[in-house]
C-alpha cells in the first residue's frame, strides 16, 4: 500500500477512535484501540517496539520504544497532552531516525478535533 494512502486510512481508524471516546484519557487508552483498530482493520502492526540505541557498533537498550509502528513503515507516536511541542516532534524524528523509517504520525488525542493534533512527518534522509 501506498505511504499516502496508508496515512490516510491510518488517520481515518484514529479519528474513529477519537470520535468514539473524546478527549482527556490517558494516552494509552487511545494507543490500545488504535492498534486493536489497525489490526482489526487487517495491518501488520506492533506495539511497543523496541527501538535500540547503535553506539559504536553495539545495540543499547536504552528504553526507546515506537508507540505503534504499522506495515514496518508508518510510526505513530501517540500523546494526550495539552499541546504538542518541538520535543515531540524531535522524539518522533528520532524514532524515524533509529528505525531507518521515513513516515510518521504524531497524533495529540487530547484535542477536541483530532485533525487539530495531526503532524505528518516525512524523514527526507
Amino acid at each position: 500500500m501506498k505511504e499516502d494512502l496508508l496515512t490516510r486510512t491510518i488517520i481515518g481508524l484514529a479519528i474513529d477512535v477519537h470520535t468514539a471516546l473524546g478527549p482527556g484519557l490517558l494516552e494509552n487508552a487511545y494507543k490500545e484501540c488504535l492498534f486493536y483498530k489497525i489490526d482489526q482493520a487487517g495491518f501488520q502492526v506492533e506495539k511497543e517496539k523496541i527501538m535500540p540505541l547503535v553506539f559504536e557498533d553495539v545495540k543499547l537498550d536504552c528504553g526507546y520504544r515506537i508507540d505503534i509502528l504499522v506495515e514496518n513503515k508508518l510510526v505513530l507516536e501517540l500523546k494526550s497532552i495539552e499541546a504538542l511541542s518541538d520535543v515531540h516532534l524531535a522524539q518522533t524524528l528520532t524514532y524515524m531516525k533509529l528505525g531507518g523509517y521515513r513516515f510518521g504520525l504524531l497524533m495529540n488525542f487530547n484535542v477536541l478535533r483530532l485533525k487539530d493534533g495531526i503532524r505528518r512527518i516525512v524523514n527526507g534522509y
